[in-house]
């Protein structure tokens, strides 16, 4: 599989940027796919997913109420709609897909998720400073 992300740029705070993600080759059945970030120093974070089978969404904490993830109908393109952006949003952002069961992140979190990914883009840098 494959996933190419767009739309990273440089926006002031408190301002809106989406992202796409473009996925091939996904898995026949279960999986999940998403968005994750890694800013400078830190590890590599998740951000938001959809559970494929049902549409269920997550997000962290820190983007909750802010961003929105959301699919096509196909499900191979994955946006993440970013709102009331902050210095500390500042990240290279990940598109990644990983092949796991139904109902992992509700048993595990979120947080536990990037180790069980399978493939991801090469990321997409989002800068938020004015």
């Amino acid at each position: 599989g494959a996933a190419v992300e767009s739309g990273g740029g440089l926006v002031e705070p408190g301002g809106s940027l989406s992202l796409s993600c473009a996925a091939s080759g996904l898995p026949p059945n279960s999986y999940y796919i998403g968005w994750f970030r890694q800013a400078p120093g830190k590890e590599r974070e998740g951000v938001s997913v959809i559970q494929h089978n049902d549409g269920k969404t997550y997000y962290s904490d820190s983007v909750k109420g802010r961003f929105t993830i959301s699919r096509d109908n196909a499900g191979n393109t994955v946006y993440l709609h970013m709102n009331n952006l902050k210095p500390e949003d500042t990240a290279v952002y990940y598109c990644a897909v990983g092949s796991i069961r139904m109902g992992y992140v509700d048993d595990f979190g979120l947080g536990t998720l990037r180790k069980a990914m399978n493939y991801w883009g090469k990321g997409t840098l989002v800068t938020v400073s004015s």
